[in-house]
């Protein structure tokens, strides 16, 4: 082996076998010291900088968050505004939200002229701290199509009601109360558990549970579970009802205020007019 060794080197004039060997700093690799990987040129801009300086908001919400003109998240949930932009999700989550490819399954369409096949991926998102999004696209590519299914899932977040199972000590571990969620034949049911109790559920809902950031429940499905979309469509249900249900410990008189659009309308009303500005000096270039 040493003899094929030495022939090999020999024969590609001291070359070696692999990419750089002794070329004298040509090519990649070489006596350089560095590659031509990421140690080169200007550093890469992390996720909160492409989302600074490259997002251009095109909604009134989008144009309030980046303004810092609203604090978090939960006071868009407060109003119920929708949310347009996913930019916005990565605005106040950043770097918390965590995001996994639950299945990709090829899906066909008859034609004329033969079978169409397109990728249908599904893909949740979270930060394992009340926040859950789950989103479904279909693509001709399978990167495309993951890629359209996180912006998806992004846009579909909801906020995840946590609560106790017995004494509130501690903070919040379980789901408030007993929720339902159904696609399709699946139907999926949680239940609050003592707290230690874990996730007692199917790896597919015990991944979204898992990314909502309750710990401890209790679980029960019936229906065609292997239809493994229907089964993380039927639990993200159940999830985001937990904020559906009027408990007593919401009970208490809330004084209406007004919503971001009304307090900063002055602001809008400006943006617009500067936006308008803008577009007739480009127009006039």
């Amino acid at each position: 082996q040493n003899q094929m060794a030495e022939s090999g080197s020999a024969g590609a004039g001291g070359r070696g076998f692999g990419r750089g060997g002794d070329r004298g700093g040509r090519g990649r690799g070489g006596d350089r010291g560095r590659g031509r990987g990421r140690g080169r040129g200007r550093p890469r801009r992390t996720k909160e900088d492409e989302v600074t300086t490259g997002w251009t908001p095109v909604t009134k919400l989008g144009r309030l968050v980046k303004e810092q003109k609203i604090a978090s998240l939960e006071e868009i949930y407060l109003f119920s505004l929708p949310i347009k932009e996913f930019q916005i999700i990565d605005w106040f989550l950043g770097t918390k939200l965590k995001d996994e490819v639950m299945k990709i399954k090829p899906v066909q369409k008859q034609t004329r002229a033969g079978q169409r096949t397109r990728f249908k991926a599904y893909v949740v998102v979270g930060d394992s701290d009340g926040h859950l999004g789950l989103g479904v696209k279909c693509s001709a590519e399978v990167a495309t199509a993951i890629r359209g299914a996180i912006i998806v899932a992004k846009l579909s977040v909801v906020p995840v009601r946590r609560g106790y199972w017995g004494s509130n000590m501690g903070k919040p571990h379980t789901v408030p109360i007993k929720v339902t969620g159904k696609c399709g034949s699946v139907t999926v049911r949680l239940v609050p558990a003592p707290r230690g109790t874990g996730l007692v559920a199917a790896p597919a809902p015990k991944k979204l549970l898992q990314y909502a950031g309750v710990s401890d429940v209790y679980s029960s499905s019936s229906g065609s579970t292997k239809t493994l979309g229907n089964f993380v469509k039927a639990t993200f249900q159940a999830i985001a009802h937990t904020y559906g249900y009027l408990t007593p410990d919401l009970w208490d008189d809330y004084k209406l205020t007004r919503t971001p659009y009304q307090v900063h309308s002055d602001f809008l009303v400006a943006y617009g007019k500067g936006a308008k500005r803008r577009r007739q000096e480009d127009d006039r270039r």
